[in-house]
């Protein structure tokens, strides 16, 4: 039997297609432009993650653009059609308007579809955090949770879910004119790497700076330790993104699964998206888990 409701996202959400697809979850695409064209978020389809990072080390500087209403409204017409509800998530409020875009299609697609519910919720996340929140959501709707009771699981929990970023790479923050030249230059000069991680307005906060991707890779299993429910002996899940390093991102699943052998699974990794990298540049590892809920 199949469920009265679907799941939906965006492309933010940085999961493979395949995983998208195998699970009946609809996405809808952001934008970026690049050296003169425009390319739709598609998870690789346009463009390879590879050649989209090269590009970046070459000095190309991409723009994004988030989903629009008619896009939306072009997801959620077809899901109503069949006779079902939607239950949409977003990417943070945060670090997109893209939520208010999803609002405008649902009341519009209201108005068509009277008798039809459609729940637009602010994940207050990113990337694979997003994607991690997405996941947990799906598992729980097979698991037979109705509409009511998701909705009201996920804006309960949704603040338990942590990210944890780092980057080993300034020249592209320097390019998008996020931190100063001299910053750039000095900060890889000694090898400096910021630790970010997103708060409870779903903003990307930055908290430390370590001299060293050892130091601040062992930082992030710290910050974890400390974050995670029941901490070491956190038994949830972990999902980790890089940015066009993968060797990064396997030494942190190597130092969370030794630090926390009781894992649901080995730690799931994805490279980061061409719209989430267009902001981070290479260089970018982060992770996501469930843990107490996220304050300033």
């Amino acid at each position: 039997m199949s469920n009265p409701y679907v799941i939906t996202c965006c492309s933010t959400a940085d999961m493979p297609g395949h995983y998208l697809a195998e699970r009946g979850i609809p996405y809808a695409c952001f934008h970026f432009r690049m050296e003169d064209k425009e390319y739709d978020d598609d998870l690789g389809k346009s463009i390879s993650l590879e050649e989209f990072y090269q590009k970046i080390r070459d000095g190309a500087m991409p723009t994004t653009s988030q989903v629009n209403p008619e896009q939306y409204e072009a997801m959620f017409e077809p899901i109503l059609k069949e006779g079902k509800d939607i239950i949409h998530l977003t990417l943070s409020t945060g670090i997109s308007g893209t939520y208010n875009s999803a609002v405008i299609a649902r009341d519009e697609m209201s108005e068509r579809y009277p008798e039809r519910r459609i729940e637009i919720i602010d994940s207050l996340t990113a990337s694979v955090g997003y994607g991690l929140l997405l996941d947990t959501a799906w598992e729980r709707m097979q698991a037979g949770a109705d509409y009511e009771e998701l909705v009201s699981w996920i804006k309960e929990h949704k603040l338990q879910l942590h990210g944890w970023f780092f980057t080993t790479d300034l020249s592209h923050l320097r390019r998008g004119g996020r931190i100063s030249a001299s910053a750039a230059f000095f900060g890889n000069m000694l090898n400096i790497c910021p630790l970010m991680n997103i708060n409870h307005e779903g903003k990307l906060i930055p908290r430390d700076k370590f001299r060293g991707r050892k130091k601040v890779i062992r930082e992030l299993a710290e910050r974890m330790k400390l974050h995670a429910l029941d901490g070491t002996g956190y038994s949830g899940r972990c999902f980790i993104c890089h940015s066009s390093c993968p060797e990064d991102a396997a030494a942190v699943a190597s130092l969370i699964e030794e630090n926390f052998p009781n894992l649901d699974q080995k730690p799931f990794l994805a490279e980061i998206g061409t719209v989430i990298g267009s902001h981070t540049g290479p260089g970018t590892v982060g992770i996501f888990f469930w843990g107490d809920k996220r304050t300033d």
